[in-house]
């Protein structure tokens, strides 16, 4: 068939276009230039202008230019894949078709945008809709809303906002919906605030994430009864924070009741191109408007969301905005029609069963796992699935426990809340970091708190995620459960040992994941609230640097980078073996330390002034003394030579030293009689720990041996002991010949014993190997 030589060529820049932005492939004499390049630097236009070569290549410097870092953001593009080029191309396509003439143009776009919301329409089993496309997917929802307007007030043409003052209306949300949907509804509708009710969720029975039905009708009577007009309800089919469903059909029910316009939204409703579809979604097949968001649920890039819509009056409804006389707007479901082409029914039901199939596999993983609560177990067929780590509340009963729904929390419920948001929110932060490509993001809910979201139909499209990535993840969560868990256990331990111990101040940081906040106490003289703070400063971050020298296995950090405590030590997460008494002493006894050396040093000047004084009396006393012992005429030049020479003046020399340790004047007296400088005071001893111990081989510091290593080197002792004491009783009295043989073969057992239980100690062995010893030395 013969093609149109422009589309031809429309079709091959793009190819070659996606090639060169696509390609993060880097020649080996880019790499050496600097970040940003000279031709990078905007300047005035060329007057001759470019080619698309290099416009393409300046395209690719400041896509690229910034992401050595955000390896996530390239990710993204080397997964656009062809069904991304061909919405691509719809946009250019788009353009060229505009410039039809008018007639042509109005068969192609009619032909387009009645394709695509059939295709719509049957695929997600909504009969008789229309359709309306648009680039925010809250558009949509802003366009029903004026339909209804003016559906519901007939005078609304002609009197505008007089008719809506005698007769407030009134729209229902579900306070789980998407955070700022009802103000900006009311901004653009030019409707204030009191228009907008949040109804809440249910508190008692079933779902609390679902909207609740008997109290919503309540809500109406009264706002009925006080003459306002209920206008719409807006329903969810999968919440933006849980994917949880609302009572569809009973909502229906009730909008028909009191003749109320009925939407839905949420990532569920993708599941209604599946073949089976649960009783809760397929009630959404009959509300009267939906929202799809077909871009985020397959992988398109730059396609328009569409709201499918019932309704027989044309007029109005291009009197909303929902349809337009405009042919070029009829465009934006261009680059939908040609992706819908490309996957075909079969790929778009494929990709998004394939995200359904990633929910139920983590899902089905996280029941198996321990201190992991779910909170889908009502929507089994959710293709979200939102976990958290929970631990049951030591000491306390489950009425106590039940209480952190209630609006007055104890405080100490309040605050280990608190700590597991904290601890849920480094989990998945972690989780993202670790396994890139599950797309995990972290949620706050109202009554679950933080948790962690796995919603495959919003990312798993874009980041490529296969089931080897949800497997990676569960292992990783099982990587970091017992970090949890031990962490969490050993911060009561933690507390109570920085409390008890002298110099040490703990801070409550319920917002730090770790085992806890610390600060060493500096022992103030009498000095003020400035300098004593340069001070607390000053030592804590020599402390700080101590402890990140030590090898072990603990990260200590200054904290969070906003809102963190000054001058304070951060612990981060430990493991179950961690030492936490030695832990704390250490800490103890390096600021003490740092302590006593920051004192030394403030002193020193003070001292040495003093010495400096005290030396310089010294030495003129001493010249006083000099001169009465040798007479006033040896101080005259020439007749002190001459007398000098007659008479010579046999004197010891007297000196002084100043002993930095000591602080003080010492003669030299010692020094010329010794010929050699004495050491003076010993210095004082560093502070150390008194729990610092003898370690295995390997073994880090702050960790505690295992209970099997420590028992098993008791016991070789003891066996080491026995053979010993076994050697000593043998008798002494040999013959001549059988002397020297008995030293020998005593020396060779003696060491072979030694060896034996040296080696016995260093590894890991069984009780069963250590009775093997004493066994072997009893023998001997």
């Amino acid at each position: 068939k013969m093609v149109d030589p422009t589309l031809a060529e429309m079709g091959k820049n793009l190819n070659e276009a996606m090639k060169m932005l696509e390609d993060n492939q880097r020649k080996a004499e880019e790499e050496d230039e600097k970040k940003y390049a000279r031709k990078d630097i905007p300047g005035p236009l060329q007057g001759s202008g470019q080619d698309m070569v290099s416009i393409l290549q300046l395209v690719q410097n400041l896509m690229h230019g910034e992401e050595e870092e955000e390896t996530s953001q390239a990710y993204r593009l080397q997964n656009v894949g062809e069904q991304g080029h061909m919405a691509l191309l719809g946009h250019s396509l788009a353009a060229y078709i505009s410039v039809l003439d008018r007639e042509r143009l109005r068969k192609l776009t009619t032909r387009i945008l009645s394709d695509t919301t059939l295709w719509l329409c049957r695929l997600f089993r909504y009969e008789n809709g229309s359709a309306y496309y648009h680039e925010d997917d809250r558009e949509g929802l802003l366009k029903i809303c004026r339909l209804v307007i003016h559906t519901r007030y007939e005078d609304y043409t002609i009197e505008g906002f007089n008719v809506l003052y005698a007769k407030q209306p009134v729209i229902y949300l579900s306070s789980a919906a998407r955070t700022g949907l009802g103000q900006a509804l009311c901004n653009q509708l030019g409707l204030p605030l009191s228009c907008m009710c949040r109804v809440p969720c249910n508190t008692m029975f079933g779902s609390q994430h679902q909207m609740d039905v008997a109290l919503l009708d309540r809500v109406i009577k009264d706002d009925v009864e006080s003459g306002k007009l209920p206008l719409l309800l807006v329903a969810n089919a999968g919440t933006p924070g849980a994917g949880h469903t609302d009572k569809l059909g009973r909502l229906k029910e009730l909008c028909e009741q009191y003749n109320m316009w009925l939407h839905v939204e949420g990532v569920n409703l993708a599941t209604l191109a599946l073949g089976y579809v649960s009783s809760s979604v397929l009630a959404a097949t009959k509300c009267d408007s939906m929202t799809l968001t077909l871009g985020s649920w397959l992988g398109l890039p730059a396609v328009p969301a569409v709201t499918l819509y019932r309704h027989e009056d044309p007029s109005l409804s291009l009197a909303a905005g929902l349809t337009t006389s405009q042919p070029v707007e009829k465009l934006r479901a261009l680059p939908l029609w040609l992706s819908l082409q490309y996957l075909g029914h079969d790929g778009i039901v494929e990709r998004i069963k394939h995200a359904s199939q990633l929910s139920q596999r983590l899902l089905e993983n996280l029941k198996n796992l321990d201190f992991i609560k779910t909170s889908v177990e009502d929507e089994l067929s959710s293709p979200v699935v939102v976990f958290k780590f929970f631990r049951e509340y030591s000491n306390r009963d489950q009425t106590s426990h039940a209480s952190q729904a209630s609006t007055i929390q104890h405080p100490i419920i309040s605050n280990e809340r608190h700590v597991y948001d904290t601890f849920n929110q480094w989990l998945g932060e972690q989780l993202a970091q670790l396994v890139p490509a599950s797309g995990v993001d972290v949620v706050e809910l109202e009554d679950e708190g933080t948790c962690v979201r796995f919603s495959p139909l919003m990312t798993a499209a874009v980041l490529g995620t296969e089931i080897q990535d949800v497997d990676q993840l569960v292992d990783c969560l099982k990587m970091k459960i017992p970090v949890l868990t031990s962490t969490l256990q050993l911060r009561e331990e933690f507390e109570q040992e920085v409390r008890r111990t002298v110099g040490l101040l703990y801070i409550e940081d319920f917002s730090w994941p770790g085992l806890g906040v610390v600060r060493y106490n500096y022992h103030s003289d009498g000095k003020n609230d400035d300098k004593q703070e340069k001070e607390l400063e000053k030592i804590n971050t020599e402390l700080l640097k101590k402890l990140n020298e030590l090898e072990s296995d603990l990260t200590f950090s200054l904290g969070p980078e906003f809102g963190g405590q000054k001058n304070c030590i951060y612990i981060g997460m430990v493991t179950e073996d961690l030492d936490v008494s030695e832990l704390v002493e250490t800490i103890a006894a390096t600021g003490k330390e740092i302590e006593e050396n920051s004192r030394l040093l403030e002193n020193m000047t003070e001292v040495v002034r003093k010495g400096i004084q005290e030396a310089q009396l010294q030495l003129q006393k001493a010249n006083e003394e000099r001169l009465l012992e040798e007479g006033l005429l040896r101080q005259i030049p020439v007749v002190g030579s001459v007398l000098n020479w007659f008479s010579p003046f046999q004197a010891s020399p007297k000196g002084r030293t100043f002993n930095l340790t000591a602080g003080s004047l010492e003669s030299t007296e010692s020094t010329y009689v010794s010929k050699a400088q004495g050491t003076g005071t010993t210095p004082p001893p560093t502070p150390t720990s008194s729990l610092a111990k003898q370690r295995l081989p390997g073994q880090k510091i702050f960790k505690r041996s295992l209970r099997g290593s420590d028992a098993f080197s008791e016991t070789s002792s003891v066996s080491h002991c026995d053979d010993l004491e076994k050697m000593d009783q043998r008798p002494t009295t040999l013959a001549p010949g059988q002397e020297q043989g008995h030293l020998e073969t005593e020396k060779r057992e003696e060491q072979e014993v030694a060896q034996a239980t040296k080696t016995d100690i260093q590894s890991d062995k069984s009780p069963r190997d250590c009775s093997k010893v004493e066994e072997h030395g009893s023998q001997r």
